[in-house]
């Protein structure tokens, strides 16, 4: 998510799950092509992040190769292209984001260059269509045609259509109504290939009622980020079957301050600052006692504060023992989301190029 999922977000997550996948913002071919000079800002990852997933937008092939190339060196765990975003910043600007959907032949050469490119699997972002371009057979042509194209085996498929005028990012995550049909018939229809579905999923619950019904996995953006501890806390449990890291938010914050007061100003003054290496704290203690008083204790504390290890000495005189010490809340036990999605599932009728 761009501006969200930067490297200080996703070392935060890393410290409170140590198995799921972490993807970057998306970051344009073209920004890593001309800025060789000053890649770490952009590429740099920490060694525990793995595994990590770059997220790459564009349409140039020429850039998109070479900053496949170029993006070697970080040790990424795969490189995923941006065939989602509806932000008229992004789908806006020629042919990019969403917009590459209508293209699928101009998507598969751009993975086949990346693939070429690259030393790591790649995948592909996409929705389930494009303004009145959102029939199944249409998103069925997109996928083969991509996967013939090129080595692709994996797509994130966030199970809206993108409205590409008229509305913004935000509305483009709410009014498209959700066709979780579309990605359950992807599975059916294309064995041989790899799907995640995205969109509208923000409990661990219904990460595993997707899991039970096929769904090869299950991105979660921004449940993950506005509530890091309930979402995150119980994945490598509930998740991935593995024993409970048995850490408290207290330890999160003493190693993630570490991390943060080692990195601020590394590229320059304020680059990066105080408030951007402190902001995915912010919503660490969600719904719980003292939260919206350390919000503001936060925010004040940026005024004065030149350490993260001052600001949180100060900010966290609201946030009861108990609270810092307490494990994460039991997992949500919510409505079936997939219930009887194998009567909506449509039937490919014809793939056409």
């Amino acid at each position: 998510m761009m501006d969200w999922t930067d490297n200080h977000y996703r070392t935060l997550a890393r410290l409170i799950s140590h198995h799921a996948w972490l993807y970057t913002e998306m970051v344009v071919a073209e920004t890593i092509v001309h800025q060789q000079h000053n890649l770490d800002k952009f590429l740099e990852i920490p060694e525990m992040q793995h595994p990590v997933v770059l997220q790459i937008g564009g349409s140039n092939l020429s850039n998109l190769a070479k900053a496949a190339e170029l993006a070697n060196a970080y040790g990424y765990d795969e490189i995923n292209l941006n065939c989602g975003c509806p932000s008229e910043r992004v789908a806006g600007h020629g042919c990019f984001g969403a917009q590459l959907m209508l293209n699928p032949k101009l998507v598969g050469e751009a993975m086949a260059s990346i693939s070429a490119n690259s030393d790591v699997p790649v995948s592909v972002k996409c929705r389930i269509g494009v303004d009145d371009h959102d029939t199944y057979d249409k998103l069925c042509t997109f996928i083969d045609t991509v996967a013939s194209l090129s080595p692709t085996r994996h797509f994130i498929v966030h199970a809206r259509k993108a409205l590409l005028k008229g509305l913004s990012p935000a509305e483009n995550r709410t009014i498209p109504p959700l066709k979780y049909e579309y990605v359950f018939s992807l599975i059916h229809d294309f064995p041989h290939l790899d799907f995640t579905i995205n969109g509208g999923i923000t409990t661990v619950h219904q990460v595993n009622s997707a899991l039970q019904k096929g769904v090869y996995g299950v991105m979660m953006g921004r449940a993950a980020y506005n509530t890091p501890w309930a979402t995150l806390g119980h994945v490598d449990t509930a998740v991935y079957g593995v024993p409970s890291p048995g850490i408290s938010r207290r330890q999160i914050l003493q190693q993630y301050q570490k991390y943060a007061d080692s990195v601020i100003g590394k590229y320059g003054t304020n680059k990066p600052s105080i408030r951007n290496v402190v902001k995915p704290l912010l919503h660490l203690f969600h719904s719980e006692p003292g939260a919206g008083v350390w919000k503001r204790r936060m925010d004040a504390a940026f005024r004065h504060c030149t350490s993260v290890q001052s600001l949180l000495d100060e900010a966290l005189e609201v946030i009861p023992d108990y609270v810092l010490d307490a494990s994460p809340p039991s997992p949500i036990s919510d409505d079936e989301p997939f219930a009887g999605i194998e009567m909506l599932m449509p039937q490919l009728q014809v793939i056409s190029s």
